[in-house]
């Protein structure tokens, strides 16, 4: 009787159609060898998707500026059709974070590309005068969807990075998908100057386009990594620990800033230095350099933190957004538009250094809880599974607080602008928040005590966090 011997079937290949046999970023011949060209390819894609994610989140930022008197909404409902899609992206970030292990970065890549269309046909077919302001409401609240973007980009992209490159990539795929906000306001501004304020649909027949072609992108050059299972449970773990809510109210301070700020920024200018900005372009002129500058800092706040350590720079920057918050609330009481500019720029680039640099804090902590962990004899492949589903689920979780914390601006405009026709109880608020910040992060990881693990402010962890 003969043996039957059977040939090996050839892999499938890898990506597009299948996920990744192996991934191993931590390794230095895998990665200098296969990984980094992946990575790599990955990432601009993953940017690419992004930064249209933000555009459409960011579209009523601009779409506010163009409904005029004729369609019959005060200042207050202006400033609600910003926080509302700010509110349902925030919320869409924990099952965006989910839906990446449960169908690969790739696939959900595409999904969450085409959902973009949604949002963008529908308001081009209720912007007329006449409509009703609950239809405004609703079909504003679907570009929500373009905020659970960056959660589910955020944990594919992390997935791919070795630790000592964690803080750069995070950096440049949240700085590329934040550029999306000032993209989409110079293009308003480019559309009020050569068409008019009254035509709206013009800014949105621009991305349809550009939408369908960043999901053909993703489809045919992202990959799938291997499944990662466990992350329900990754998610129940990250919401009972403490360090999850510490980073989360940071993150609330830095993103929620810069996302709250770059929706309000050009209603603020309106309002406020009425006689200065009496037109939508005059306001959309400077409308989109804060959010620009915030979003080119990103990547430095990252920088900076992989060389300095993620809780120093973070305190550092909220002690300075403490300071241009203050500046800010002198202007407005002194009603100098030139301090009031100064300062709101300033603020928008602290947030986007501080973006960088809470964001770095993420996988410090949990890589040193792992190192931790295996020097005390754990599995190594456990632990590293372990870590990256609580990297990822922390991710989420943060990404998620942190945008409500737009909610939040936006709402505190609207509450300030209704009962004192200015914005300076909204500005202490602010202010007040990055003080409490400021000392969270020196009180949760800075502070002198015996250098622990899970500290990522210490020499240990941080050494660890850059292995």
């Amino acid at each position: 009787m003969s043996a039957t011997v059977h040939e090996p079937r050839p892999a499938p290949p890898p990506g597009r159609t299948a996920p990744l046999a192996e991934w191993r970023p931590e390794d230095p011949g895998f990665w200098e060898h296969t990984g980094a060209r992946i990575a790599r390819r990955n990432l601009v894609h993953s940017v690419l998707c992004e930064h249209i994610g933000f555009a459409v989140w960011s579209l009523w930022s601009v779409l506010v500026l163009l409904l005029g008197p004729e369609y019959h909404i005060d200042p207050a409902g202006k400033f609600l059709l910003t926080a509302v899609p700010t509110a349902v992206g925030s919320v869409l970030r924990l099952p965006y974070t989910f839906a990446v292990a449960k169908f690969g970065g790739r696939t959900w890549t595409v999904v969450s590309a085409l959902l973009l269309l949604v949002p963008t046909v529908l308001a081009g077919l209720v912007l007329t005068p006449g409509v009703s302001y609950g239809t405004l409401l609703a079909v504003a609240a679907t570009a929500g969807v373009g905020g659970g973007n960056f959660a589910s980009s955020m944990a594919n992209i992390n997935a791919f990075y070795p630790q000592r490159l964690k803080g750069w990539a995070l950096g440049v795929n949240a700085g590329g998908g934040n550029l999306g906000v000032p993209a989409v306001q110079l293009l308003g501004l480019l559309v009020m100057a050569t068409a008019g304020a009254g035509h709206p649909r013009l800014l949105l027949l621009v991305y349809l386009p550009l939408i369908v072609l960043a999901a053909l992108g993703a489809a045919l050059r992202m990959d799938n990594l291997p499944a990662a299972p466990g992350e329900g449970r990754a998610f129940a773990t990250a919401a009972r620990d403490v360090h999850t809510w510490a980073v989360s109210a940071l993150y609330i301070g830095t993103f929620g800033s810069f996302i709250g700020f770059g929706f309000a920024f050009g209603q603020v200018l309106q309002v406020q230095f009425h006689e200065r900005f009496d037109t939508p372009v005059k306001a959309a002129c400077l409308t989109f350099l804060g959010p620009l500058l915030g979003s080119l800092t990103r990547p430095v706040g990252g920088l900076l933190a992989d060389r300095w350590g993620g809780a120093r720079v973070t305190l550092w920057t909220f002690a300075a957004m403490a300071a241009g918050a203050a500046g800010v609330l002198t202007a407005s009481r002194q009603h100098s538009l030139g301090l009031f500019l100064a300062a709101f720029i300033a603020l928008f680039v602290l947030s986007g250094v501080g973006n960088g640099s809470t964001y770095k804090m993420i996988p410090a902590v949990h890589r040193a809880r792992a190192d931790a962990a295996i020097r005390a004899g754990a599995d190594p492949v456990a632990t590293e599974r372990t870590a990256h589903r609580s990297i990822s689920a922390l991710i989420g979780l943060a990404g998620a607080v942190g945008a409500f914390g737009g909610v939040l601006v936006n709402i505190a405009f609207r509450q300030a602008f209704l009962t004192a026709h200015n914005g300076d109880a909204a500005y202490l608020v602010f202010l007040i928040y990055y003080a409490f910040c400021l000392f969270l992060t020196w009180f949760a990881y800075l502070r002198s005590v015996p250098a622990a693990p899970e500290d990522p402010a210490t020499p240990e962890a941080s050494d660890a966090s850059r292995r």
